[in-house]
C-alpha cells in the first residue's frame, strides 16, 4: 500500500491542531514535517517546539524531514519530541553513516534526502543502511512549487538500484505532487508520497481522502 504523508508546511498554522486530526481521521498515515535552518535551505520554518506540541493531536507517523547542516547534532532532539522517522539530507552531513548511526542507536527509523541536482550515485553505501530515500522533486527550502519533470527519472534509477540489491526500502517523494501527477510518480517506485497543497488548500479532510483514493488506496 502507498503511503501519503501530509505536509504541514502548507497547513493554516492558526488551525493546524484540527487540521492534523483532519487528515488523520481521513486516513492519511504520515505527517510530513519540514525543519530548515536559514542555511541549508534559504527559508526557517519550525522546530523542537512546534513537534512537540502537536505529538499529543495525533497518533499518525512523524515524518521529520530536517533540511539543516550538521544534522546530527539535533538528531536526538528530535527523537525526544516524538519523530518517528527522521531523515536528513546526504548533501548536509560530513558523515552520512554517522547520522544513520545515531538514528537508530536511539531507537527511530533513518532516511536520506537528496536534492534534484544531486546524482543518484551518492546513495549507494546507503542503500541497505536506511529504511526511506527520499528523492527531492523540487529544490528544498519552500512550499508550492512545480514538480521538477526530470526527478521522475531520478525515482527510477533509485528504484532500480533497489531492485538490483533486492531491497524494499521506501522511496520517498517531495515537492509538487498532486492528483494530475501522482500516479506518475508511483508507476516509476516511489511508494510514500509527500503532499502539502494539494491537501491543505481547501478542505484537508476532503482533499486527503480524494488523495488516497487517486494513489489507489
Amino acid at each position: 500500500m502507498n503511503i501519503l504523508s501530509t505536509s504541514i508546511l502548507a497547513a493554516d498554522f492558526k488551525n493546524l491542531g484540527q487540521q492534523i486530526v483532519d487528515v488523520d481521521s481521513a486516513g492519511a498515515q504520515y505527517l510530513h514535517i519540514d525543519v530548515m535552518d536559514g542555511m541549508f535551505v534559504p527559508s526557517i520554518s519550525f522546530g523542537m517546539p512546534v513537534i512537540e506540541s502537536i505529538r499529543s493531536a495525533t497518533d499518525m507517523v512523524f515524518d521529520v524531514h530536517l533540511m539543516i547542516m550538521d544534522p546530527i547534532r539535533y538528531v536526538e532532539e528530535f527523537a525526544k519530541i516524538g519523530s518517528d522517522i527522521i531523515t536528513f539530507h546526504q548533501e548536509a552531513a560530513d558523515d552520512p553513516q554517522a547520522v544513520i548511526d545515531k538514528i537508530h542507536g536511539l531507537g527511530k527509523k533513518a532516511g536520506i534526502a537528496i536534492k534534484p541536482k544531486t546524482p543518484v550515485s551518492v546513495l549507494l553505501p546507503y542503500l541497505d543502511k536506511v529504511e526511506m530515500i527520499l528523492v527531492m522533486t523540487v529544490e528544498p527550502g519552500f512550499g508550492g512549487q512545480k514538480l521538477i519533470p526530470e526527478t521522475i527519472d531520478k525515482v527510477r534509477e533509485v528504484r532500480k538500484m533497489l531492485d538490483d540489491k533486492n531491497l524494499t526500502t521506501d522511496i520517498q517523494v517531495d515537492g509538487g505532487i498532486n492528483d494530475a501527477n501522482v500516479m506518475a510518480i508511483i508507476e516509476v517506485g516511489a511508494n510514500v508520497i509527500v503532499a502539502g497543497s494539494a491537501v491543505f488548500k481547501g478542505n484537508a479532510k476532503e482533499n486527503a481522502t480524494k488523495f488516497l483514493k487517486t494513489m489507489g488506496n
